[in-house]
Parts: C-alpha cells; structure tokens; sequence
C-alpha cells in the first residue's frame, strides 16, 4: 500500500483499529495532527537519531499505527478498572515511561483528547522533541516530564495506567513503578514477542495478568500488549493464554 496517499491509510488503519472519530472536522483535525507529528520525526530524526526507523513510509506504520493498535483496549481497560472507583468524570491520568519521540504517548494523546498524559522522558534531546511535538500540535493534554519515572511525582495521584514501549524488561519496568502505580492502576507494555525468561525474571508481587495480542494494520509482525498486575502468583493451570508478542 506504499503507493497510496498517506492520509488515505492513515484512515483505513484508523477505522481498521475502532479508533476513527465519526464528525468529519474531527477527522480532519486529527489526520492534519497525525501527518504533522509524522513530519516532525522525520525532520528532528536526521539530526538527533529519535529512532532507527527513518523512513516516513515505515514509521507511518511501524510507529504510528503500531502504537495506535493500543489505544483501544487501553480505552476499555482503564474504563473497567476505574468504573468502580472513580465517583465523578474526572480525566484519566495516562503515563507513558520512556516515551523517547512521543511513542505511544503523543499518538496516543492524539486519539485520547478527554485523558492527560505525562510523558516521561529523561534524555535531553528527546524530551526537547517532545516539548516541541506538544507546543507546535497544541496539545494541551499532554505534559512533558524530563526525568527518571522512579523520579515523577504526579501530585500525589496514582495513575490510571502506566504504559511503556521498548523500554526495559518487564522485570524492570515493574521495580520501576513500585512507589506509583496504585492497586487501580492499568500497567501495560507493548511487546513484539515476549520469551520464558522474560516472564521468569519478573521479582517481588508483579506477575503477568495477560498478554492481549495486537493486529497492526500493514504489519505482518507479532505484536501484543502485556498486562502487569500484582499479586499472589498464578497457579500452573491459571497461567495466562500467550498472545501474539513491540520493542
């Protein structure tokens, strides 16, 4: 599908993944959002090497619809989770750890107006990226924090979910967020294939809930979103069912 107009896969992949607004004006602000975010990386990547993906035409898919993949079963997740807890309709607080140049945070951002994101980002030149991402799509429900996730201190507030997307082991990402997530918070990371040892690394109460498998549009790749949850492990015959494996 190469030959095809970007904003023309760019809504196919959106109505392939439940995630295309129904009002055309939505449509149109969001497609103009999409291709100006993809038009930064490809401009800020030839001098600060944001990701090894250099190509508009594979970061459209590998990076953009990749993380679109995600952004409804997080919806579904974190409206499950906070459903019993959550008394008024106060927005939903969505970190993303590690987002180097906004992936997923800035497309998920881009799909998920009515939720705040932080997006946690040490590495000065990323994160600079990411200001520049933020202020020139205007996008008031994003903030950039430029530090260790171990250092953010969101108000007090434990977090609605907690996503991350090839940044670390799962066994380091859970010791990661030990003082932040809260016993409501969805924590969830995008993998490509996740491997027993992986799994078997993971310390302390965290244990894997589930691993919820990804169908990317124009991908023939493995992906799937892995759920983190802490607790007494599971029993053999409990274990959860595999998923196609996004680093």
């Amino acid at each position: 599908m190469d030959n095809v107009q970007p904003e023309a896969r760019l809504r196919a992949a959106l109505q392939a993944l439940d995630a295309w607004p129904a009002e055309v004006e939505s449509q149109r602000v969001l497609t103009d959002a999409f291709l100006r975010y993809l038009s930064l990386l490809v401009k800020w990547n030839r001098t600060y090497n944001l990701t090894a993906v250099r190509e508009p035409e594979r970061m459209l898919v590998q990076h953009l619809f990749d993380c679109a993949a995600v952004a409804s079963p997080l919806k579904r997740l974190v409206a499950e989770r906070r459903a019993p807890h959550c008394a008024d309709d106060g927005r939903a607080l969505i970190i993303d750890v590690g987002s180097g140049a906004g992936l997923p945070g800035i497309v998920l951002a881009l799909l998920w107006p009515e939720a705040e994101f932080v997006l946690v980002e040490p590495v000065a030149k990323k994160a600079a990226f990411l200001q520049q991402v933020t202020s020139e799509l205007a996008l008031a429900n994003v903030t950039v924090a430029r530090t260790r996730i171990e250092d953010l201190s969101p108000d007090g507030r434990a977090p609605d979910a907690v996503v991350c997307r090839a940044f670390a082991s799962l066994a380091d990402f859970a010791a990661s967020l030990d003082s932040l997530a809260g016993p409501h918070t969805v924590v969830a990371a995008m993998k490509a294939r996740l491997d027993e040892n992986e799994k078997r690394a993971l310390t302390g109460d965290w244990r894997i809930g589930a691993e919820l498998p990804l169908q990317v549009p124009e991908m023939d790749a493995p992906r799937c979103l892995v759920m983190l949850e802490r607790g007494e492990p599971l029993h053999p015959e409990q274990e959860p069912s595999s998923g196609a494996g996004t680093e």
